[in-house]
């Protein structure tokens, strides 16, 4: 590649999408690309995967194929892609027959660089007669993961693609793109697509602009309006675990004047796709959804995302949350958490029925499904840095505490109570080992020394565990066996006296394999310092800016972060441009933006600047 071909990926990036710079995965994806070779790239929602293949396409003699599986994700990708400029259509649903012919005429004439469709679509005959009379450069499939039987959203139809492809005249070059993805999920990605060696990328999970914390509310509608009212004119999904709370929340939610709209799977098409476009047009900026809505949904103002049920596993939560901040802007993702969730979601699981399976592999998947379930609830029941305990469970490693989360900013700190706990449950072996049942009330006279005629009258105070704990250790207890409990290193059976169990998940913390924290209060709480979207930003100036941004999006019939994101008009806010170079030099204005809106907010920006004198 020489020095011209080098400089004009950034050029269109330029041009098109109105950066000044790659970010190490794209650029590393783009070359992979033009170098026609096969590629797997696993990164996080909004980290830029649809400029890795965008830019390639653009340079490409032929039509890239884009695979996606949900209509809402193509029709927003190519009103955003035709917005800068790009010549784009989809092939899907959602037109008809007519247009459906109309849209293949226009691509068999070299009008379109990038055709969006559902994978449903590709053993159509129509569709199948285009792609074998026109170049085919490229075909990318998106949410790769679904291919998989292991990943958490699979899709029989993906399992077509293979073969599609192996009908085209000339293989062209493949590309895979996921947000989510575990070591076996990549195996099947690249053995079910047929990728040729691909060269795979999986970057940092790390989204350091979003804020995580789990909250554990004794009345989460009074939690969820504290939190929804607090971000009144901010867009935000609010996810639960089933239809009937979904229709509950949402409710709830418009009972108190808050707008809000739902989405589930038991509506009728035409509904979803109404309160979809109500959400993403901010007619509607709260959405109350399970979790059928969001793969996809390419909205960049969502400032925040609440999950008011755990979700069954922490890749679905950490795709679902990563909805949040999309532009790079500061964005909440809270969890409300509740020891009903995990019987919901058990029950869920339980009751599914997996897809063209054997009774074996049901069961086999069934059981992972809860071995999922069960990390789930350790993130919720942690005692340390929420972001690093998602980190380490997607494979990387943090250094420190990200200081950017509930664990870290809430005035908390961590305390190691391993030693507490192995002789906690060390105890309580010993007492079933003696041949008595290890209530608690037992258990915690003895480790903390009681003098008691029915401990000695059973020679319990001559175990090794008798009055081992000190007494900063034995304040703790309760703390500790709460722990224990919430990890599932511990169960308890009765109500009145409750007997203890170790459970074989405990055999890595009493074997100093595992280590184990709880929280407690610092002396002096610090105060929480979260980024903050709009510092450095005139809020006047700002919303003029949107309400520019508003009129133009209703002319263009298109949502507003279609126009410009929030990120964008911040930018502007802060370098206050005045000429059409100046306002082309803002991240997110590309050329056919800026000659197509400089007129509408220059005006506004000079006006501002004058009043203010400078």
């Amino acid at each position: 590649m020489n020095q011209q071909q080098e400089r004009e990926p950034l050029a269109l990036l330029r041009d098109y999408f109105g950066h000044d710079s790659f970010r190490p995965s794209q650029k590393e994806a783009i070359d992979c690309l033009l170098n026609r070779r096969d590629l797997l790239a696993v990164m996080p929602t909004g980290a830029g995967k649809s400029i890795c293949y965008q830019i390639p396409a653009l340079m490409a003699e032929g039509v890239t194929l884009v695979i996606s599986p949900l209509v809402s994700l193509m029709k927003d990708q190519v009103t955003a892609l035709v917005q800068n400029g790009v010549p784009a259509a989809y092939f899907n649903s959602l037109l008809t027959p007519g247009q459906q012919a109309e849209a293949l005429r226009r691509g068999a004439e070299g009008r379109y660089k990038l055709i969006y469709v559902a994978p449903e679509r590709l053993t159509s005959p129509a569709f199948l007669r285009f792609c074998q009379t026109v170049p085919i450069a490229m075909v990318t499939v998106d949410e790769a993961h679904c291919v998989s039987q292991w990943g958490q959203d699979f899709r029989p139809s993906y399992l077509e693609i293979a073969g599609f492809i192996d009908q085209l005249p000339r293989r062209p070059v493949v590309s895979a793109f996921t947000a989510t993805a575990t070591q076996r999920v990549r195996r099947d990605i690249i053995e079910l697509l047929k990728l040729q060696k691909p060269h795979q990328i999986v970057t940092s999970f790390d989204r350091k602009n979003l804020y995580f914390e789990v909250r554990k509310p004794k009345d989460k509608n009074a939690a969820l309006l504290e939190l929804v009212r607090k971000r009144a004119g901010d867009c935000g999904i609010v996810y639960c675990q089933t239809r009937k709370a979904v229709e509950a929340v949402c409710e709830l939610l418009q009972q108190h004047d808050i707008p809000a709209t739902r989405y589930h799977a038991g509506l009728t098409k035409e509904e979803r796709l109404q309160n979809q476009e109500d959400f993403l047009f901010d007619r509607k900026p709260v959405m109350v959804a399970t979790n059928a809505f969001g793969m996809g949904i390419d909205k960049s103002n969502v400032s925040y995302v609440i999950h008011y049920n755990m979700p069954a596993s922490l890749e679905n939560y950490y795709q679902e949350a990563g909805r949040a901040g999309r532009d790079g802007s500061a964005a909440d993702c809270i969890l409300l958490y509740s020891p009903r969730d995990v019987d919901t979601a058990r029950f869920l699981i339980q009751q599914s029925e997996p897809a063209e399976q054997s009774p074996e592999q049901a069961e086999v998947l069934r059981q992972r499904q809860f071995h999922r379930l069960g990390q789930m609830k350790d993130y919720c029941t942690q005692a340390g840095c929420l972001r690093r305990f998602l980190l380490e469970y997607f494979g990387e490693k943090i250094p420190a505490p990200c200081g950017n989360c509930s664990g870290c900013l809430s005035g908390w700190e961590d305390v190691d109570v391993t030693k507490e706990a192995q002789k906690l449950l060390s105890c309580v072996r010993r007492v079933e080992r003696a041949g008595y049942q290890p209530t608690k009330e037992l258990v915690f006279q003895i480790l903390r020394g009681e003098k008691s005629e029915a401990l000695t009258l059973l020679q319990l105070n001559r175990l090794s565990t008798f009055g081992i704990l000190d007494k900063d250790e034995s304040n703790r207890l309760e703390a500790v066996t709460r722990r224990l409990l919430d990890r599932g290193l511990l169960q308890q059976s009765g109500d009145a006296s409750p007997i203890f169990t170790v459970t074989d998940r405990a055999k890595p913390l009493l074997a100093g394999r595992q280590t184990l924290t709880i929280k407690q209060k610092r002396p002096k709480p610090r105060k929480a310092t979260r980024p903050v979207s709009n510092a450095g930003v005139d809020a006047a100036l700002f919303d003029q800016l949107r309400e520019v941004r508003k009129r133009l999006a209703n002319r263009a019939g298109v949502p507003a972060f279609v126009v410009f994101s929030d990120a964008t008009l911040r930018a502007m806010c802060q370098v206050l441009p005045t000429t059409q170079k100046e306002f082309l030099s803002i991240s997110g204005v590309s050329t056919a933006k800026c000659q197509r809106y400089a007129g509408d907010f220059l005006p506004v920006i000079r006006q501002y600047r004058q009043g203010k004198g400078r």
